[in-house]
C-alpha cells in the first residue's frame, strides 16, 4: 500500500537565524520542521502572533513548511499557528505525584483541553499529545486513555517510538492503540544505560539517546507498520542525541536510514 510521508525535524538543536536554518535543514533533505516557540529561539512566545507567520514565509522560500510547533497551548499561540498555517502544537504532559494520583492529573489535563476546544475548532489547530517516559503521560495506551473522547481534529496523538521503546511497548501495539487518533510520528531512539557499578547496592539506570539503528525502538518494525497502514502524514526526527556535539552528522545519517526503510 502507498505510504506518503512528510519528513520533518525538530530544530531545538539549532538556534541560528531563520534564513540560515532554512538553508541548512533543506540541505539535509527535510521537507518541514517542528519549530520550538520558546524563549531564546527564533520565535519567542510573546511575539508568536507576528513572528510565527513571518517565520513560515522565510522557511517557505527554502521549500520548507512548519509542520508543528513545540510550545504552549494558550489562545495567542493557537491563533499564531492558524495565521502561519501550522496545524499542530506538540505537547508532553507531566504527571505530578503530589496532585493526588494519575487519574486526578488526567482529569485536570482533560479539563484544560475542554476549555481550549472552542479556540482549537475556531482556528483549525490540533493539540498533539506525545507520550514521554518517566513521570509523564508515558505510553501509547496512556495517551489513548487521555484523548480518546476528543475529535482528533482538536486533540490527537503524537506517537514517539523512542519513549515506547524505553517503556517496552511494542510498535505494532502502539500503532494499533493510536491509529484513529494519530496526527504525527516522532522518530528517535534510546536505550537504558547502567549508571552505577556492580558495587552499588541498587542499580541505577539512565536513558542514552542514540541513532536509529541502535536503540530499543525497532525502526524497521515501525516503518513496516506505517507502510502496512498506508500512513500519509508527518514523521518528525527529533535530533535528540546524548552526543550533542555530533548532532549534524547523526541527524543526516538517521534521515538516510529512515528513508531507506520506506524505500
Amino acid at each position: 500500500m502507498a505510504t506518503s510521508v512528510t519528513w520533518s525535524v525538530f530544530t531545538k538543536s539549532w538556534e541560528m537565524p531563520l534564513p540560515d536554518l532554512g538553508r541548512f535543514i533543506k540541505g539535509l533533505g527535510f521537507d518541514a520542521i517542528e519549530l520550538p516557540v520558546r524563549p531564546g529561539y527564533q520565535v519567542e512566545p510573546e511575539k508568536a502572533e507576528k513572528e510565527l507567520p513571518a517565520a513560515a514565509r522565510v522557511l517557505a522560500d527554502f521549500g520548507l513548511k512548519i509542520a508543528s510547533v513545540a510550545g504552549s497551548t494558550d489562545e495567542r499561540t493557537i491563533a499564531a499557528c492558524a495565521a502561519a498555517g501550522v496545524p499542530i502544537i506538540r505537547v508532553c504532559e507531566h504527571v505530578d505525584p503530589k496532585k493526588g494520583g494519575y487519574r486526578v492529573v488526567e482529569r485536570e489535563i482533560q479539563a484544560r483541553y475542554d476549555a481550549l476546544l472552542p479556540s482549537l475548532k475556531k482556528h483549525g489547530v490540533t493539540i498533539g499529545v506525545q507520550n514521554h517516559c518517566d513521570a509523564n503521560i508515558a505510553s501509547a495506551m496512556c495517551v489513548l486513555h487521555l484523548i480518546e473522547k476528543y475529535d482528533p481534529r482538536q486533540v490527537a496523538a503524537v506517537w514517539d517510538v523512542a519513549h515506547c521503546g524505553l517503556n517496552g511497548e511494542d510498535p505494532e501495539l502502539a500503532a494499533d492503540f493510536l491509529w484513529p487518533h494519530l496526527c504525527m510520528v516522532n522518530l528517535k531512539n534510546a536505550f537504558w544505560r547502567l549508571k552505577t557499578g556492580p558495587e552499588s547496592p541498587v542499580a541505577q539506570w539512565q536513558h542514552y539517546w542514540t541513532t536509529g539503528p541502535y536503540g530499543l525502538a525497532p525502526w524497521p518494525r515501525v516503518m513496516t507498520e506505517l507502510k502496512r497502514r498506508a500512513y500519509a502524514g508527518v514523521v518528525c526526527l527529533t535530533a535528540e542525541y546524548s552526543d550533542a556535539a555530533s548532532v549534524n552528522r547523526l541527524i543526516a545519517e538517521d534521515l538516510a536510514f529512515a528513508r531507506s526503510l520506506l524505500a
